[in-house]
């Protein structure tokens, strides 16, 4: 079956066209072209033992992770919806002190796990690591997903990990709205995320991407959270007001810094990284919903064992190791996403993860990205 004919995402049995799977494009930087064959991140190490599944999962919570002992394969393949540059140097480490030859082939989450889903029980893939927790949800209502063990869950709060133990948050991302602050006070951002549509205060003003896979993620969650109707009114109304269009979130921080629009929809992180790359102080904040609007979702980057791995010890050892304070420091100080190991603190300029007091939402049910794709078609987004 051609990826051109059906994308099937979890079940859904979602019909369309390539057009449709493009639309819902990765809110990483430009990732490294899925190739054939995975590539090696971690190329040139000696084989060597990997751990029981019940090894991999009894050190102490956050402990720095050790070399392998029994070998189930010392070959993993990660499918991975993160970005090379992003992920890829984590991945060289871990390869290299845990003695494993780690392959990945980069790609766009969705389409990554439609391969997943179209190859079925012929997967090579270990290990997916997802940059949106709906792919994780949408493979593990397929049952495509092995059951984690508990001590790796229980790392991670609750609501960032599957209530089935299917999959597990690596780190966390938060919708915020980005503004200039030589245009923009604080308390002119409405206190509700939906209270935008309509606000003629706003009218030519706004930025967001429309076929961003972060900014669909935030629809879905409006749509599970305050249904159908008030999402296609927000969006009705957020366009109306004459909302510039852009590719994807660092285009919105970029433009929203010159002052080229005053504010924006995105992941909290664009920002931290054009301040990081700049070196110095920027005209802009992100603005944390902390009232358990839907414009304050916290999404996570996560992690699922495929249930056809031949390298599931192997698979476990690298959870246990994303897991861990080094990897978790490196989420924190080099991509400044949220680490979600307790104990772990998050980069200095960010709220604490506890204060923000995200939607009580299950992740797994980001995974309805063909009824997103329908809504946006329908408002003319897309």
């Amino acid at each position: 079956m051609r990826r051109r004919d059906l994308i099937r995402l979890g079940g859904l049995g979602l019909a369309a066209g390539w057009t449709l799977l493009a639309a819902c494009r990765s809110t990483e930087p430009t990732a490294t072209p899925a190739p054939p064959t995975p590539t090696a991140a971690g190329a040139g190490m000696a084989p060597t033992a990997s751990p029981t599944p019940a090894a991999a999962a009894t050190r102490t919570a956050g402990a720095t992770p050790t070399v392998m002992t029994r070998s189930q394969s010392a070959v993993v393949t990660i499918y991975s919806g993160r970005s090379k540059s992003l992920i890829g140097p984590l991945l060289d480490r871990i390869g290299q002190e845990l003695g494993l030859d780690v392959r990945v082939r980069y790609g766009d989450t969705a389409e990554l796990a439609t391969a997943i889903l179209e190859e079925g029980d012929r997967s090579p893939a270990d290990l997916f690591f997802g940059q949106d927790a709906g792919a994780l949800g949408a493979l593990a209502k397929e049952g495509r997903l092995a059951p984690l063990p508990s001590e790796l869950l229980q790392r991670v709060p609750q609501p960032y990990r599957s209530p089935k133990g299917l999959w597990v948050g690596i780190s966390g991302r938060v919708r915020t709205v980005i503004y200039n602050t030589e245009r923009v006070k604080p308390e002119e951002i409405p206190a509700s995320i939906v209270d935008f549509a309509g606000n003629e205060r706003w009218r030519a003003r706004l930025g967001w991407a429309p076929t961003n896979g972060s900014f669909q993620a935030f629809v879905t969650a409006l749509r599970r959270l305050r249904g159908e109707d008030v999402a296609r009114s927000w969006l009705q109304g957020v366009k109306a007001l004459d909302a510039r269009v852009f590719p994807n979130n660092s285009s919105i921080v970029q433009a929203t810094i010159k002052g080229e629009i005053e504010a924006g929809f995105v992941n909290h992180y664009y920002l931290m990284r054009e301040r990081a790359q700049a070196g110095r102080p920027l005209p802009a904040e992100n603005y944390f919903y902390t009232n358990g609007d839907p414009g304050g979702l916290v999404n996570v980057a996560g992690v699922g064992v495929l249930v056809t791995s031949r390298a599931s010890d192997a698979a476990l050892a690298l959870v246990d190791y994303l897991l861990s304070e080094p990897a978790q420091r490196y989420f924190a100080e080099q991509t400044f996403e949220y680490p979600l190991l307790e104990g772990i603190p998050a980069h200095p300029d960010l709220p604490p993860l506890a204060s923000l007091n995200p939607p009580a939402l299950d992740l797994s049910d980001l995974d309805d990205l063909k009824g997103t794709l329908a809504l946006l078609q329908e408002v003319g987004l897309l």
